[in-house]
């Protein structure tokens, strides 16, 4: 399924930072990361070839753990190279939330990539690949206080360079599919 973004929902949604500042849960948290994010410079060069032309449009709250976790960087990486990152509250727009849905549940954040037309040419969330496989095959065995802990030491050690390859690789995958895509003259 193709999913397009109407230009002026895109336009409406607040940039990363305008987001962040009507954070009321974590508020702190939220600037603190956001201050203390960086990506480094071969990452930003490698966003800025393979995301030419496209926008980010993440779905988040500023209730979850997992976006505090990773949008700051993700932040960092857009701006870093020249890509309009914006933000949309999950709540408040179901229809976009339920084409994006992980094993059946509204978990987020989700950071789609678009085209110049507002069409998706590929997603990323709701947090990095090894940590979702932890949480599906271990996690839940957990008490909920533990698994929280465990679950922030360890976006504590990666330090969002996972988060950081894993949206690379899906502006590539975006890339190649915009190229398969385009009519041939």
């Amino acid at each position: 399924m193709t999913f397009a973004i109407d230009r002026a929902r895109f336009d409406d949604a607040p940039r990363f930072a305008a987001w962040i500042a009507t954070a009321v849960k974590h508020a702190d948290l939220w600037s603190g990361l956001y201050r203390t994010a960086s990506v480094p410079a071969e990452a930003i060069e490698a966003a800025r070839q393979d995301g030419a032309g496209f926008r980010l449009l993440a779905l988040s709250e500023d209730w979850c753990g997992d976006a505090v976790s990773t949008l700051p960087v993700v932040a960092r990486l857009a701006e870093g190279a020249g890509l309009d990152l914006r933000v949309l509250n999950r709540d408040a727009n179901p229809d976009i939330m339920d084409a994006h849905l992980t094993s059946g549940t509204r978990s987020i954040p989700v950071v789609m990539i678009l085209d110049a037309g507002g069409r998706e040419r590929g997603w990323w969330g709701p947090r990095p690949a090894p940590l979702q496989r932890w949480m599906r095959d271990e996690a839940l065995l957990l008490p909920k206080e533990e698994r929280t802990r465990r679950k922030r030491a360890w976006y504590a050690r990666d330090r969002g360079r996972t988060t950081v390859a894993e949206i690379l690789d899906a502006l590539r995958r975006a890339r190649r599919r915009e190229r398969r895509l385009a009519p041939s003259g």
